[in-house]
């Protein structure tokens, strides 16, 4: 009787990349709980320093990193497929752009659909126009475009391909680290390569957590419309613990049954929320809009891209806005640009870029112009109605369901949008928390469901300890520590680009260059026909492939099959047989 074999042990995470970020996540909650306001003295100051003279880097950054990727577009890298020659993708458009969507954006656009046009038309960026003018109006869809559109994704497209590259073609682990092979080489497997994986799960956490606190305040706003909850610090805590718990679940249920499930549902969610928008508004202005948003953003793009406004025209309006964006989407870019790559596993460079910088840019133009210019037209009819409690007192959290009250059926609607928040944010922890889990144990889906709800609390933990130690300067102070998080990962950015261009341009070069029928002089009939019955390079007579020649270890040949050399017999071991055999 054959003993059964002993269960295989389950994969745990890496101990020093836990210790490192689990560590460093508990003692920032601990220092931000405990010493409130003089942390936050701290981080303003922080925030302050790096706005004051490294915003440049920031702005530039991203601009270059767009730069950088449709120029592998367009070369020959774009051939190139993310996984086996011959792989195909596993998931359907539909499901692919859902879960990018979900994963990435949904829930910030939940979240500034209504208050940053809004914001931007009664506070014009370059300060160049009068507020709620036309002029301003167009100003407000042009930077709310450029904050939303490609160059957001972007910040998810690098590292998503490097890691989709590095990790599906060359069979690396699914870690951060792995995208740094060409350059540290085996050091990705030793202390180096896991404090990069440390930053990489610290900065998700972190880049989450501000998008949780985000839509703690806002669904906290939301049930004080609907049901007239008050608008305190214990409210967000409970949110926060019903959106880890609900997150928990999903990520214990894994990718197809949970994370997947609850994306598709979610953006069937939004769009019946964006149709009801446009049906019961100003349809004919709010497609008249959509059409104008895409024109204004094609013009404004190349004019603002690199924009750091050096003249201060606008003192502060940069670090409260593009800055905070670049910086809080870089530093949760490691987690989508993983679940982009693990779910765009068989596209291919080109289909990946396209895929990722278009499809959901183009839902963002549409997004931002039904309710941009929904609640651009609500302000224009009721002069302060959002702009007062929105932009004169800030709470931006509020602009959501302050605008649904403009609206029919404003209590079912205002019930089914906080669904859509809640349902958005889930899906933004669960997804963090699997990638989070990956880049710790260096395994997909292997790893014991504990460390994964571990990664869940841990974002609820930082993003309840930044709203209590600032209840009333909470998204002051969410974008001041993300700031400071995101800075390493701008000059990680840079290493990457390098790294993935040297790695693909290896392993291009290590590939055997195509061959072509070699033609002699052809300068009768008979010897044209001759030459056009050759066969193909690599094939036989019979249109048979022929084995490809392969090397072995000292650079010698290596020829599959048996083979005959001078009449005698080479079998594939390079035993000589009987000639006559």
């Amino acid at each position: 009787m054959t003993d059964a074999p002993p269960p295989t042990r389950r994969p745990r995470p890496d101990p020093l990349v836990l210790g490192l970020s689990t560590g460093f996540t508990v003692f920032f909650v601990a220092l931000t709980v405990v010493f409130g306001d003089r942390a936050r003295a701290v981080y303003t100051a922080g925030a302050g320093w790096l706005l004051a003279n490294l915003n440049w880097l920031y702005i530039g950054g991203v601009s270059l990193s767009l730069l950088f990727l449709l120029g592998l577009f367009v070369s020959h890298f774009g051939r190139v497929r993310l996984g086996a020659d011959g792989e195909r993708p596993e998931h359907s458009l539909l499901s692919w752009f859902a879960m990018l969507f979900a994963g990435g954006l949904g829930s910030v656009l939940m979240f500034y659909g209504v208050a940053e046009p809004l914001n931007h038309a009664s506070n014009p960026p370059l300060a160049d126009v009068p507020p709620m003018s036309d002029a301003a109006v167009d100003e407000a869809v042009g930077f709310t475009m450029y904050h939303f559109g490609i160059h957001m994704w972007v910040l998810f497209a690098l590292p998503g391909l490097a890691l989709g590259y590095f990790i599906y073609k060359r069979n690396l682990p699914p870690r951060l680290s792995s995208v740094f092979a060409p350059v540290l080489g085996g050091w990705i497997y030793r202390w180096p390569g896991k404090v990069i994986d440390a930053l990489a799960i610290i900065g998700t956490v972190f880049g989450i957590a501000v998008s949780v606190g985000l839509g703690t305040l806002q669904i906290n706003q939301g049930l004080a419309s609907v049901f007239g909850a008050p608008v305190v610090a214990w409210v967000e805590i409970a949110v926060i613990v019903v959106i880890v718990a609900a997150a928990s679940w999903s990520v214990a249920a894994g990718l197809d049954r949970g994370i997947k499930l609850l994306s598709n549902v979610n953006i069937v969610l939004a769009l019946v929320l964006l149709v009801f928008i446009l049906v019961t508004g100003p349809t004919l202005m709010l497609l008249r809009g959509t059409m104008d948003a895409t024109s204004i953003y094609a013009d404004w793009l190349p004019r603002i891209m690199f924009w750091s406004d050096a003249l201060d025209r606008n003192p502060g309006w940069q670090g409260r806005w593009t800055v905070f964006y670049w910086a809080w989407t870089i530093c949760w870019s490691p987690f989508v640009g993983m679940f982009v790559a693990r779910i765009s596993r068989g596209r291919t460079v080109r289909e990946f870029i396209g895929g990722v910088l278009i499809l959901p840019t183009v839902f963002t133009i549409v997004w931002f112009s039904v309710f941009g210019y929904a609640g651009i037209h609500i302000e224009r009819t009721e002069p302060g109605s959002l702009s007062g409690p929105v932009v004169d007192d800030g709470q931006t959290a509020f602009a959501l369901f302050g605008f649904l009250e403009h609206f029919p059926l404003t209590g079912v609607v205002s019930v089914f949008a906080l669904v859509v928040v809640a349902v958005f944010f889930v899906t933004s922890i669960d997804s963090a928390a699997m990638v989070n889990d990956m880049f710790a144990a260096g395994e997909e889906d292997r790893t014991p469901t504990g460390y994964r709800i571990l990664w869940a609390v841990l974002i609820g933990a930082v993003a309840a300890a930044i709203l209590v130690m600032a209840p009333d300067g909470g998204i002051d102070a969410l974008q001041e520590v993300v700031i400071i998080i995101g800075f390493p990962f701008f000059l990680m950015s840079a290493v990457m680009m390098y790294s993935l261009v040297k790695g693909m341009n290896d392993d291009y070069m290590a590939r055997p260059e195509p061959s072509t029928r070699q033609w002699g002089l052809t300068d009768t009939a008979e010897k044209l026909e001759d030459h056009e019955a050759r066969p193909a390079p690599g094939y036989d007579d019979d249109g048979r492939a022929l084995p490809r020649i392969t090397y072995d270890d000292d650079g010698a040949i290596v020829i599959p099959g048996d083979v005959r050399i001078e009449g005698e017999l080479i079998d594939g071991d390079g035993d000589r047989g009987d000639a006559g055999s």
